[in-house]
């Protein structure tokens, strides 16, 4: 009975110790996602990247709708703006996510002369090197449009292919904080050691 209650002693310290190591590294990397929100775009950049998500057929994920809604909304505070929305065609999607933004995006009111298309990326840093071939020369200064939990990522990419970056976070889904939010610091971790 003494061995068995020494086991169990034992094994719940091991869980205790995994999940407190578990919620460490939740908070701990949860600072770098914090970051990169900031420093918040203000209109002062001419041009914002706007990275896909998913698409179903021809319906934007509920990632990709938060996306085009708050690129729409600051491009409705700043007119000036023009749009290179940015994403290839996956399995399953009938239209490339650059598409499916434009549709969105005139929907929400942008007119269709600020809109860029980038159809070719298949992920984040083809996203950004992709978008700045359509800058126009010399121009490094943009602004991104992504899910608040993948600005710090995407904004350590876009400084590694040249540019300049602020942040415009859309607001992520209450269903996938966490599935989302696990995989975002998984990714971080990756590049890290990349």
């Amino acid at each position: 009975m003494k061995r068995i209650k020494h086991v169990l002693k034992r094994y719940r310290m091991v869980v205790a110790g995994i999940l407190g190591g578990l919620i460490i590294f939740w908070f701990s990397i949860g600072l770098f996602v914090e970051e990169g929100k900031r420093p918040a775009a203000n209109g002062k950049n001419a041009f914002v990247i706007v990275l896909g998500a998913g698409v179903k057929g021809e319906t934007p994920s509920l990632i990709l709708k938060n996306r085009i809604q708050a690129a729409a909304e600051y491009g409705k505070n700043h007119p000036r703006t023009t749009f290179i929305l940015s994403g290839g065609q996956g399995q399953g999607e009938a239209i490339s996510e650059a598409e499916a933004m434009r549709r969105g995006m005139i929907d929400e009111g942008i007119s269709e002369k600020r809109l860029v298309l980038e159809d070719k990326s298949t992920s984040t840093t083809e996203n950004l090197r992709f978008s700045k071939a359509l800058l126009p020369k010399g121009e490094n200064q943009v602004s991104i449009v992504t899910s608040d939990f993948h600005l710090y990522r995407a904004r350590t990419e876009a400084k590694k292919v040249g540019l300049n970056s602020d942040a415009i976070p859309a607001e992520t889904p209450l269903s996938g904080v966490l599935r989302y939010g696990m995989r975002e610091r998984v990714a971080i971790i990756v590049k890290f050691f990349e």
